[in-house]
């Protein structure tokens, strides 16, 4: 895939977002879209990076990896990476109401000091919660899925190409091997899995299964066949 286009231009995104958190956060402290153009270059590229990898349709205009503002999925996708930036800009404030704003707006709960990897997917993701976990490349995760700690402030790890279904949750002390699948209304917590494995069903009587068919390459092209 080669090239990078945008539904709207990269100033007109930091003028259509710094116009929602005014819209949503009418404090006085406002926000212009000069405060927000220092991080956006960086997230614009961040976005490029992983979309050039995701293999759905939405993500393609011709052969070119594609980022629309009125997609949810990227535009959610984009909210986040944005408050990383914003947060590493040390932009705390402006950070803080761009991640509200994806909770407003997808009902998204990641906090803008976790660390999502270069190559992450969210898909459909209302009511996602994704807690301050070790997250590796090739991150695939559904809408209403919970990642959290346990009562010791333990969270998961997560290896490389990883699928989390609807409503499914990874609590605790949970090392995760390399090309896993948690099925639908699944869960872990404080558990070991092996790679190569499809685990269904809610901890403690969960099944551990074989993951035959690589399913992260339905989502990415990661040279994992």
């Amino acid at each position: 895939m080669k090239g990078f286009v945008t539904s709207i231009g990269r100033e007109d995104i930091a003028e259509y977002l710094s116009k929602q958190i005014n819209c949503f956060y009418p404090d006085s402290d406002v926000v212009r879209k000069t405060d927000i153009q220092s991080a956006l270059s960086i997230a614009m590229d961040r976005i490029e990076t992983c979309f050039e990898k995701i293999e759905l349709p939405y993500y393609r205009q011709g052969s070119m990896s594609y980022f629309n503002h009125l997609n949810g999925d990227h535009y959610s996708m984009f909210l986040y990476i944005i408050s990383n930036e914003l947060y590493k800009n040390q932009k705390i404030n402006i950070a803080t109401k761009v991640f509200l704003l994806n909770k407003a707006l997808f009902g998204v709960d990641a906090f803008y000091s976790i660390s999502l990897p270069n190559y992450f997917l969210f898909v459909h993701p209302l009511g996602t919660v994704l807690g301050k976990a070790s997250y590796s490349d090739y991150f695939v995760v559904y809408q209403r899925v919970t990642i959290g700690a346990n009562e010791a402030a333990e969270y998961p790890i997560f290896s490389e190409r990883t699928v989390l279904y609807s409503n499914s949750s990874v609590i605790g002390n949970c090392h995760i091997g390399t090309d896993f699948v948690l099925g639908a209304n699944s869960s872990l917590i404080n558990t070991k899995v092996p790679h190569n494995s499809v685990v269904v069903g809610n901890y403690p009587a969960h099944v551990i299964l074989n993951n035959k068919k690589k399913l992260i390459n339905n989502f990415f092209s990661c040279g994992n066949k």
